[in-house]
């Protein structure tokens, strides 16, 4: 192994960091492998969920800095870097019918052009591995499905200097792997909500199993699962860090650690791309690369 190991995950808004995939990153800061984030929009249409926060007129007039302040706290917490791409939050419409998308927001941008800033952040940081979300967004957020398309073009487009020219973008770059986040999975959720029933206490996740049967989500394939159970504690940390978006006393937290250790302790990924061989399962990110590297 001579090369640097390097981890790019792309994610919509601040706080996605911390509910996807940050014990991976963490693990990953941990044993030497550079991560940084790469956030595409500033989260400046988030509601504020945290009933603590809610009607606190100075978050809701500074909601996108209040946010920004997060994210470093966040960052500094899981030890990864962290960059932005600079597009508006596009919110989540809601309605029937449902109202359009604000105009300029990230949801409605060309998704060639905006796929260019993450090439151009690609050919800079020089990932071997990249994480974002499939093709429904993870939940079919706009901005999470944005992100899904701008991802899937620059992982093609920063090795393409014909469609990405290198005066403008940097000096071209393969990436080798690209993976979906795939944390909240049907497995997961019956493991834990099963596990809870059957000690006795309360499940959170009722009504999640509920609405997934409601929705008929499609089961995906989990192709890699990180062991990762030391880092679920530095995980919490980062998502309380997000004041705004998370109550520490909410859902997120219900399940205790002990737990979480013994009936799931891995994070969950779906192999989307990748042009190097590789075993599946798999339960390294950076499997069939750090031989090769």
């Amino acid at each position: 192994m001579t090369e640097q190991l390097r981890l790019m995950a792309v994610h919509a808004h601040p706080d996605d960091e911390s509910s996807k995939g940050a014990a991976t990153m963490a693990k990953y800061v941990s044993e030497g492998v550079d991560v940084l984030v790469v956030t595409c929009t500033g989260g400046e249409r988030g509601s504020i969920l945290n009933p603590k926060l809610q009607g606190d007129a100075y978050i809701e007039k500074n909601i996108h800095e209040v946010r920004k302040k997060e994210m470093d706290e966040a960052r500094e917490i899981l030890g990864v870097q962290q960059e932005w791409l600079g597009f508006v939050d596009s919110g989540l419409p809601e309605g029937d019918p449902l109202p359009p998308l604000p105009e300029g927001c990230f949801a409605l941008e060309d998704p060639e052009a905006a796929a260019g800033r993450l090439v151009a952040k690609i050919r800079a940081f020089r990932p071997q591995v990249i994480t974002t979300y499939d093709e429904n967004g993870g939940y079919p957020h706009p901005d999470h499905i944005m992100t899904h398309t701008i991802s899937m073009i620059a992982f093609d487009g920063a090795a393409d200097a014909e469609r990405f020219p290198e005066e403008e973008f940097g000096p071209v770059w393969t990436p080798r792997k690209l993976y979906y986040n795939q944390g909240f999975n049907r497995p997961r959720t019956v493991a834990l909500h099963e596990a809870l029933l059957a000690r006795g206490l309360e499940s959170p996740y009722g009504d999640w199993l509920a609405r997934w049967e409601e929705f008929e989500r499609v089961e995906r394939t989990l192709t890699t699962h990180i062991p990762c159970d030391d880092f679920f504690e530095i995980r919490d940390k980062a998502l309380i860090a997000h004041a705004t978006q998370i109550d520490p006393e909410g859902g997120w937290f219900r399940v205790p650690m002990d737990i979480q250790r013994e009936v799931w302790p891995t994070e969950e990924y779906e192999l989307a791309k990748s042009l190097v061989d590789t075993s599946l399962p798999e339960s390294d990110l950076f499997a069939g690369i750090r031989d090769n590297a």
